[in-house]
């Protein structure tokens, strides 16, 4: 069982990531609507995974991720976004996201990406 964050200020893009993660694992599930909620949860709820939109108000997914990293080097943040030109995942990738995946999720590359995340983190 992992902890997972998920970042995201669309409703049903939250749900529809929920339903690619395997509900017989039991992970727990916290979800924030944008990046500076998203910051605060990492702090509190020190998820094992985090998946970030890139487009949202205020705090954007860019910035977030910047500053969990930021708090915590060891972050696995799996960005999740409709934008994948090159230039943005280059930036997010200098910003040491763990992942990029493509909006709107596939199930089989989700649970790829996270069980991908969580092996790297048993490994450190």
């Amino acid at each position: 069982m992992a902890k997972i964050l998920i970042v995201d200020d669309s409703v049903v893009a939250r749900m529809s990531l929920k339903s690619c993660l395997p509900k017989e694992a039991g992970h727990e599930i916290t979800e924030g609507k944008d990046g500076a909620e998203g910051v605060a949860l990492y702090q509190s709820f020190s998820p094992d995974v985090t998946f970030m939109d890139l487009t949202m108000p205020g705090m954007d997914g860019i910035t977030a991720l910047a500053e969990i990293r930021t708090i915590d080097p060891t972050a696995r943040v799996i960005i999740l976004t409709a934008d994948i030109q090159r230039r943005t995942i280059e930036r997010v990738t200098e910003l040491g996201a763990f992942a990029v995946v493509k909006k709107p999720p596939v199930k089989e590359v989700v649970q790829a990406e996270l069980d991908r995340a969580l092996a790297a983190g048993a490994a450190s």
